[in-house]
């Protein structure tokens, strides 16, 4: 019996002594790595306060640059070697190998609210789900085969895999932009690009944050966004601010992990804005769900450990903690069991249920769909592994209500421009649109009493019409005003073009034009001593002298050849010739010059010496006398004598009849009136002459004319223009005229023909319009793609 008490006494004592050796801790220390200032700390700390039963959470927390891997290796080296059990927090793309390195040969947890990633390393626990599969469900749902996914390479890089795997199996088009290379003008140009190519469906996967910039910026830029359909791979939808970006009529679609009309999460969230605490002297922020997975976080880790001390497993870290830089590496005996235990955790948290599998990652879980209703965002379906996507939204057929028309004030945007707005020369004594007066004005006021609203005229801020930058792809001017959504209507003299009507709607032409060219009125020339030369061009004067000169050797000639003119110099007075004789001098007869005889040819002789000499009035010098005193008509003392020279005679007495009877009428009108010689009349004369500069308004329809035209002239034209230095273009119409004005006709301004035409009738009257319009095009009302105004039917 004694030996029997003994061997009891004995396994009670040892079974006593166990239970002493393998107490639990009643303080478990974990670590914390956080950056400074981050939400996440604030809610690590509020969570905390709620877990300080036994055994109690005792935070060791390094607030560090998660960017850093200098800084996290030293402060995960530093915890570790106190002992921690645990650690929580954050890591940068940078850091992540780093710590999934660490926690791998250490045998240390790391519970993680930051994003997933695709790793096997069992001892990182991942809070947050993965989104891959409930996108794929919604892209599969909304059937989208070409798409835009923009992405940050830290959490997108893993579902752009998912993507073009799927879309290399179903021939979907993605187009992929890494946001992480963008700056914000480069972002605006990447957005300009993707509405000229018409891809309005778009994927953003980013952190909070930066969709929360990316957002804002969309929305700064004031551009309509009904076409657009947006879907954002965040599962903080309610977390973004859509205040301003409501206001576009876009379509956003994203995904909410918290459930706010859960009673548990609501009176939770409550507690965390009445929470105090000294270290948090900032005002209290909203919840946000990476706050709510670190509030699970917590809550994962006091569970575990809870469950090991109900188990009785002993994770006591005896003597020292070991160096994490030790080569090879000393793992923690205990750490397989706290991974377990934290593996094993199943919860109702503020992120719905909590699970992990057998990878650390999280299962079985659910998020909401949500989208952006003119009230502000509406759930409309939900997503869980079993289930996949469920889509619980009642659609209402939208019925367009016009009434709301009377219940606000309309912008209509114009430009100052004479006849069309122009300043009342008392506008200081009014207010509002009373201060304008013109043809637009008054258009804008009819458009507004038959269609029934309230408008406000506003001036375009930079004064331009509208263009889109080569460089940037943004619209300036009116049109930029409608696209940005800054105002509701443009009743102005804007030319409806192809261009403009891809990102703005028109009305049909209420005014018909072309492009015409202005230059300054030439100087009027005064008589001068040559003017009596006007009245002929220079050709036809070369050609009247050089008609005259041939008349005179024609005449010369003709009389040369006919024996009429021929006489003897001693009968003059005679009618007609005499009949030569033996005793004029002659040529001798060929019969007889060979029956002379020496006495004979000596008489021969000198009775030609005793004959009367031959002579002809029409010399050289007396033709052109007798030419040019026929043309003077004057007349002359000698008058041909032979047939032909009395037709050469008379073909030009005409002749002179005619040029002198139109000399005449002529003269006396270029004597009396001033002339103007314009130096062009068309642009082909500019084109092909360097000493006239010509330009168009910057930023108008006219400079996207020349720009986009195809035809020889017009290119030439523009070739000149876009080089000429210094610049050609102007900013208003009014510098383009005073432009043309100061040149002194070294400038021609290329503009729309009813401008032209109203400035050539305004004083001062010094420019005039030159040859006929380069096109044909019309003025019209301009409002933004898909206005209610634009379809709006008159009653």
């Amino acid at each position: 019996m004694q030996g029997r008490f003994a061997l009891v006494f004995f396994v009670s004592c040892m079974i006593g002594f166990c239970c002493v050796t393998i107490s639990f801790p009643s303080n478990i220390h974990i670590g914390g790595l956080f950056p400074t200032g981050s939400h996440e700390y604030d809610v690590f700390r509020f969570a905390l306060s709620h877990h300080q039963d036994i055994p109690k959470l005792v935070p060791q927390v390094d607030l560090v640059d998660t960017g850093s891997s200098f800084a996290m290796t030293y402060a995960f080296c530093s915890q570790f070697s106190k002992g921690v059990y645990a650690i929580i927090g954050l890591y940068d793309k940078k850091t992540m190998n780093m710590l999934m390195s660490f926690c791998g040969s250490l045998h240390v947890c790391f519970i993680t609210p930051s994003f997933p990633i695709d790793t096997n390393n069992q001892f990182v626990i991942q809070l947050r789900p993965e989104l891959q599969d409930p996108l794929m469900a919604l892209l599969d749902h909304y059937q989208w085969t070409k798409f835009v996914y923009m992405y940050s390479p830290e959490t997108g890089l893993t579902v752009l895999q998912r993507i073009l795997d799927t879309a290399a199996e179903r021939r979907w088009q993605v187009t992929s932009v890494n946001l992480d290379y963008l700056t914000e003008e480069s972002f605006i140009k990447v957005m300009q690009d993707l509405e000229y190519k018409k891809e309005y469906r778009i994927i953003m996967d980013c952190e909070l944050e930066r969709l929360n910039s990316i957002l804002n910026l969309i929305a700064a830029q004031k551009r309509m966004l009904k076409n657009y359909h947006f879907i954002l791979a965040n599962l903080g939808y309610l977390d973004l601010n859509f205040t301003e970006f409501q206001k576009f009529g876009a379509n956003v679609t994203g995904f909410q992990l918290m459930n706010y009309t859960d009673p548990t999460v609501n009176r939770t969230i409550q507690e965390w804005l009445d929470f105090d605490s000294k270290d948090l002297k900032l005002p209290k922020r909203r919840l946000k769900y990476t706050g709510a997975l670190t509030y699970d976080g917590v809550s994962v880790m006091a569970t575990a450990f809870k469950n090991l001390q109900r188990q009785r497993i002993d994770i006591s870290r005896r003597g020292n903690a070991g160096e994490c830089l030790a080569n090879p590496p000393a793992p923690w005996g205990q750490g397989i069991d706290i991974q377990r235990a934290l593996q094993q955790v199943r919860l109702e948290g503020l992120t719905g249920h909590v699970q992990f599998d057998e990878r650390g990652h999280r299962t079985n879980f659910t998020v909401s769909v949500m989208e952006l209703s003119p009230t502000g965002p509406l759930r409309v379906g939900y997503w869980n592994e079993e289930e996949r996507y469920v889509n619980t939204a009642v659609y209402k057929p939208v019925v367009e209500e016009f009434f709301g028309l009377q219940n606000r004030t309309y912008v209509v945007t114009t430009i100052l421009e004479a006849p069309y707005v122009m300043l009342k020369k008392n506008h200081e004594q009014f207010v509002g649109n009373d201060r304008y007066e013109g043809y637009c004005v008054e258009l804008a006021a009819e458009i507004a009493k038959h269609v029934g609203y309230t408008y406000r005229l506003e001036i375009v801020s930079d004064g331009k019409y509208g263009a889109r930058d080569v460089e940037s792809k943004m619209w300036n001017g009116m049109v930029g005003e409608l696209v940005y959504g800054k105002a509701d209507v443009a009743v102005a003299p804007l030319t409806i073009t192809l261009v403009r009507e891809e990102v703005i709607d028109f009305t049909k032409p209420f005014m018909s034009l072309g492009i015409s060219i202005m230059i300054k009125k030439p100087t009027k020339s005064k008589p001068g001593v040559f003017s009596f030369l006007d009245p002929l061009a220079y050709e036809i004067w070369m050609c009247i002298v050089f008609a005259y000169i041939g008349v005179s050797v024609v005449l010369f000639l003709v009389s040369r050849f006919s024996p009429y003119e021929w006489q003897d110099s001693d009968s003059d007075d005679e009618e007609e010739p005499q009949q030569p004789s033996s005793s004029r001098r002659g040529p001798p007869e060929p019969g007889h010059s060979q029956s002379q005889n020496p006495n004979q040819g000596q008489q021969n002789q000198a009775a030609q010496k005793d004959a009367p000499e031959h002579t002809n009035e029409f010399g050289i010098f007396n033709s052109l006398w007798f030419s040019l005193g026929a043309f003077m008509q004057q007349g002359c003392d000698i008058s041909p004598r032979s047939l032909s020279g009395r037709i050469v005679g008379g073909v030009w007495w005409f002749f002179t009849l005619i040029i002198i009877s139109s000399y005449t009428a002529n003269l006396a009108a270029f004597l009396t009136v001033e002339r103007m010689v314009s130096p062009i009349e068309s642009a082909e004369d500019l084109a092909k002459q360097t000493d006239i500069a010509y330009g168009t308004l910057d930023g108008g329809s006219t400079k996207e004319f020349f720009r986009r035209s195809k035809i020889a002239v017009f290119e030439k034209m523009w070739s000149y223009m876009k080089s000429a230095d210094p610049s050609v273009f102007v900013k208003t119409t009014a510098e383009g005229v005073v432009r043309v004005r100061k040149s002194k006709g070294k400038y021609a301004y290329l503009l729309e023909s009813t401008m032209n035409e109203y400035i050539e009738q305004r004083k001062p009257c010094d420019t005039m319009k030159v040859g006929g319009n380069l096109d044909s095009k019309g003025y019209g009302v301009a409002t933004p793609k898909g206005s209610a105004l634009r379809t709006r039917q008159v009653p």
